[in-house]
């Protein structure tokens, strides 16, 4: 009997798929892979580069997704079928790094610190070593040293809020 082949390493998948997600003009921010090779599932992160502001859209993941899976295929790394799951990291990614929070900017964040209270604020700049954050008018600096955890917090705005156009000056 043929021995089993071993599971690809996330840095292996990762060395693959890098280019093409660069070619495209995102960043490859995780690979994790599950399972076997024979049943393995492959999980990539990707997200706009860090310069950029916004969120990657479902089209821009559905091409990185085919471009990815080319790569694969014609890697021979999964020797079976394999699944591919591309995502962006979405609203729950804990923010960790100095790129996260700069991905951040114009979001509304809490960020737990090491000591002292959570901040909650709005991601202006990330300046140097620090989280530049607009708190209800008033820029405070947090030293990513002394981030915990943060998160991006999801805004909701009420219907009579929600600015819908010149239709509703005239209602």
């Amino acid at each position: 009997m043929a021995p089993e082949a071993e599971t690809p390493t996330p840095t292996a998948v990762a060395s693959v798929i890098a280019p093409v997600v660069r070619a495209s003009g995102l960043f490859l921010e995780d690979v994790t892979i599950v399972g076997p090779a024979q049943r393995a599932v492959v999980r990539v992160t990707v997200d706009l580069e860090e310069d950029e502001v916004g969120s990657v859209d479902l089209e821009r993941v559905a091409e990185v997704s085919r471009a990815v899976s080319d790569a694969l295929d014609a890697s021979d790394l999964f020797p079976r079928a394999y699944q591919l799951e591309v995502s962006s990291p979405g609203t729950s990614r804990p923010l960790t790094e100095q790129r996260h929070f700069r991905r951040a900017r114009t979001r509304l964040v809490r960020i737990e610190r090491t000591e002292g209270q959570p901040v909650v604020g709005r991601v202006t700049d990330v300046d140097g070593d620090d989280v530049v954050l607009d708190v209800e008018g008033d820029e405070v600096r947090v030293p990513l040293a002394t981030v915990r955890r943060g998160r991006i917090e999801v805004e909701m705005k009420r219907i009579d809020e929600v600015d819908l156009g010149p239709e509703d000056e005239e209602a």
